[in-house]
């Protein structure tokens, strides 16, 4: 069996932290990292540097108190990009999101340098209204 690619790895070690460790989620990001969240919704938006994504990834344990959880279904990555399918689930204003996500990542010198969230259910953009 062939080792995993180091993307597949970065992505499946951030994964791992989410919710538990923000430095390990920090050290992940390229300094110069952008986060994109499509829509009009509570979480949308463009979050630019380190210190702003790992704000908005505490936003969305806050915004849910504390419920918000993701699960990785699967990573594909090669030297440029990596993408990540997962289930994210949580509560917030009495709605229940439960839901298959994607996040496609441009990766740089070992990091995440822009990450782009892709909704695969249109019950995303109802529960972070």
């Amino acid at each position: 069996m062939s080792a995993e690619h180091p993307n597949a790895a970065l992505t499946r070690r951030v994964f791992a932290a989410f919710g538990k460790d923000a430095k390990t989620i920090a050290a992940a990001l390229h300094p110069d990292v952008v986060w994109r969240v499509p829509g009009n919704t509570a979480m949308s938006g463009e979050y630019r540097g380190r210190r702003a994504v790992v704000e908005f990834l505490r936003r969305t344990g806050l915004e849910t108190g504390g419920t918000y959880r993701s699960s990785l279904h699967t990573v594909l990555a090669n030297d440029e990009w990596a993408v990540a399918i997962y289930r994210a689930v949580g509560r917030r204003n009495g709605m229940e999101l439960d839901v298959d996500q994607a996040l496609v990542i441009r990766c740089a010198d070992g990091r995440w340098k822009e990450v782009t969230a892709v909704p695969l259910d249109s019950a995303f953009e109802r529960f972070w209204a």
